[in-house]
């Protein structure tokens, strides 16, 4: 089949790999409809993470069941499935408890970017919509895949409530989802931190009451102000960086939560403001399976569109253009077709 490969920063390329196959019995190995590019995905591109060159990437895809391991029962051939970007048998202690993304059984998505990609727990893990979807949810099945699923945990780990001030740092995909998390959460104010305007535009119609387009201090300065000086009841922390975990300390109120699901990339916690001001941090890497059925409930009924964080489609063979077109915020969220 053909794939998307990283050789080294910056380095993308679509070409051919091994197939797929079932290794296991509670495998299932996907015909790949639609995949896309993930902000995590720019880290490896920009350097930030370690390489393996030439290896496989992309981690979220939606598709068509092509084969099933022996143990495989729930999962059928011909299924039309969401693929979780973590795998899960959902049958062990952790997913029990509801953290899915830390199964004795963890598996993960690595060719979502690919015509095909393996599945390592599919009766725990995929989730078949009725039939073959129409083609204009195809956006918004594949965001719950990871990032609206991820957005949610943030508002989850955060404890949004009705009634709530919720301040969402960060305005990628992950971002702007957790804005829609939090307004269907019934926040009552929703202030996205963000200074693009494409991206403000989202937010405000995910149901952001407010947008914030300054940073650091000047930025926690206006939600200080928004808050009459008390401060966020939750926040979420959807970026990853040092800084933004400052400012989601900065802005939240004694005895509130940051929820946090960017993927941390040299954050130090601001221990001694946690413990004299009582704000705690949960959140980590989305049990996606949790949500799965709630959300795709959600965007059945029309509840929620988060496919609008898709702002560019290319043909999968065009992957490397999607990845420059993010890594330099020309784009929100890449979607790709083979």
């Amino acid at each position: 089949m053909r794939a998307t490969t990283i050789h080294a920063p910056g380095d993308i390329r679509f070409e051919e790999v091994p197939d797929p196959r079932i290794e296991e019995p509670t495998d299932a190995v996907v015909k790949v409809v639609a995949g896309c590019i993930c902000g995590s995905d720019l880290w490896p591109y920009r350097g930030e993470n370690k390489i393996q060159a030439g290896s496989t990437i992309g981690h979220e895809c939606i598709g068509i069941v092509e084969e099933v391991g022996s143990e495989v029962s729930r999962t059928k051939v011909g299924d039309f499935v969401i693929v979780p970007f973590c795998h899960c048998d959902n049958t062990c202690a952790h997913c029990r408890a509801g953290v899915q993304s830390a199964c004795v059984n963890l598996g993960g998505t690595s060719s979502g970017q690919g015509e095909y990609a393996r599945v390592t727990q599919a009766d725990g893990s995929l989730v078949a919509t009725d039939g073959m979807p129409d083609d204009d949810l195809i956006p918004s099945l594949l965001a719950l895949t990871d990032v609206m699923a991820t957005g949610w945990h943030a508002a989850v780990a955060a404890g949004v409530q009705p009634g709530h001030t919720v301040v969402v740092v960060g305005d990628g995909a992950v971002g702007l989802s957790g804005v829609l998390a939090a307004a269907q959460m019934g926040a009552e104010r929703v202030v996205a931190m963000s200074r693009h305007a494409p991206r403000q535009e989202i937010a405000r119609a995910f149901g952001a009451t407010h947008v914030v387009a300054e940073r650091g201090k000047e930025g926690e300065a206006r939600i200080a102000d928004l808050t009459d000086g008390i401060g966020a009841d939750a926040v979420l922390e959807c970026v990853g960086t040092d800084a933004a975990m400052k400012t989601a300390f900065t802005v939240a109120r004694p005895g509130s939560t940051v929820g946090f699901v960017g993927v941390p990339h040299g954050v130090e916690l601001p221990v001694r403001r946690m413990f004299q001001k009582n704000v705690g941090l949960a959140g980590g890497m989305a049990p996606v399976r949790r949500y799965l059925p709630d959300l795709l409930e959600r965007v059945l009924s029309g509840a929620i569109d988060p496919g609008r964080v898709f702002d560019l489609t290319l043909p999968m063979a065009a992957v490397a253009d999607g990845y420059r077109a993010m890594d330099e915020r020309r784009a929100i969220k890449v979607l790709l077709r083979p």
